[in-house]
């Protein structure tokens, strides 16, 4: 059953009667661009086909009520019990009406279903997409008129002061304003967005993501930690955010930090965020070579630098590199998750296989993979 039709059913057990309508909002594969968001960057996502389902239908009083098509599950709250830092699956839903209403959007009661295909915890951010798909949903029901990136926001302000997570707006930009076939680009202070054009197969390329099925959460202490580490950092060395710290005589400008892991940290944002610039570059210019190098070179900056890999991502583009991919790095926040290859589409197969055997002969379980293609953003579907 489609997750469209699963929704739909689950919606009716839940209230006996047909939903309003049916919402999507997809996962994201962020092509470059880690840990920039936060740090005033520029970011380079796409939506992907995998994403959040959701059934709704207003109710008349302040009652909410969440039917979980993939755990299983129902929860019920109503708008007066809502408050900050609740745990569990539904705080990602629940938040929202808080944020909305925070905001002074007058939003009631409603009936909701959800199911999503997103991965969870592999860094494809399966939590904004939920945040996002029903802050769509609202919108419409109650008519509320926010434009798109005001929508993005208001689900990450529920990632941040409700769920607790401290992450920076690309992830629910993705999911809200990405169409098909093109990456975003995101300066995430201006908020300036443009539409790249991201026409792989045109040329004979494809990105594999590699699932390392090595789970993490951005609510834990890491996360934490490194954003604090580069508020540090910008405010040791006099400017706003570590987005306006130059390439141009960066490592002395860096050398006068009072430790080296603050060091590192910057350097990574700020070499990050020239790699973001350039990977549009080279994609404007069908330079496929040159984005391949600029995402492995990434890969080794998230390593070095900002150390948030972990042996299973590493495994994962050291094998794919050494059979023959023209670039790979891990994306999502880190500690585990996916791992992206650039490759020729004819070697896909082969090179799944290699990491495959690389993780079985290291004691891994085998990766999930699929091919990633960029596509739409949120929307209604009926």
């Amino acid at each position: 059953m489609t997750l469209d039709l699963a929704v739909h059913e689950a919606y009716r057990n839940l209230t006996g009667r047909d939903p309003d309508s049916i919402w999507r909002a997809p996962g994201r594969i962020n092509l470059i661009g880690e840990h920039t968001d936060y740090n005033d960057g520029f970011v380079l996502p796409f939506a992907l086909p995998q994403a959040a389902y959701l059934a709704a239908g207003r109710r008349e009083d302040d009652m909410i009520r969440i039917a979980s098509v993939d755990l299983g599950e129902q929860f019920e709250t109503t708008l007066a019990e809502l408050a900050p830092n609740q745990d569990g699956w539904h705080s990602y839903l629940a938040g929202v009406f808080w944020a909305l209403r925070e905001a002074g959007h007058q939003v009631g009661g409603a009936d909701l279903a959800l199911a999503s295909d997103v991965p969870i915890g592999a860094g494809l951010s399966s939590s904004a997409a939920i945040e996002c798909v029903l802050v769509e949903a609202l919108n419409d029901l109650y008519e509320l008129g926010i434009a798109p990136m005001d929508r993005a926001k208001l689900a990450r302000r529920t990632e941040n002061a409700y769920v607790g997570a401290p992450t920076g707006l690309m992830d629910q930009a993705a999911s809200t304003l990405c169409t098909e076939g093109h990456a975003l680009f995101l300066d995430c202070r201006s908020l300036e967005v443009q539409q790249v054009p991201l026409d792989l197969a045109a040329h004979g390329q494809a990105i594999l993501v590699i699932d390392t099925l090595t789970r993490h959460s951005h609510a834990d202490g890491e996360y934490a930690t490194r954003r604090a580490d580069c508020e540090r950092a910008s405010e040791l060395l006099g400017v706003p955010a570590l987005r306006d710290v130059a390439m141009e005589g960066l490592d002395d400008r860096l050398a006068g930090l009072p430790e080296e892991r603050l060091v590192r940290r910057a350097r990574h944002v700020v070499t990050e965020d020239q790699r973001v610039l350039d990977a549009c570059a080279a994609l404007r210019s069908d330079d496929l070579v040159r984005l391949g190098e600029l995402m492995t070179a990434s890969h080794a900056s998230m390593r070095d630098d900002y150390e948030i890999t972990e042996p299973s991502v590493d495994l994962a583009v050291e094998v794919a590199l050494a059979n023959g991919a023209s670039g790979a790095r891990m994306t999502g926040g880190g500690f585990g998750g996916c791992v992206l290859v650039l490759a020729d589409q004819t070697r896909l197969d082969a090179l799944a296989a290699a990491v495959t055997a690389a993780f079985v002969e290291s004691g891994r379980s085998a990766p999930a993979t699929f091919i990633a293609l960029p596509a739409a953003g949120a929307g209604r579907l009926i």
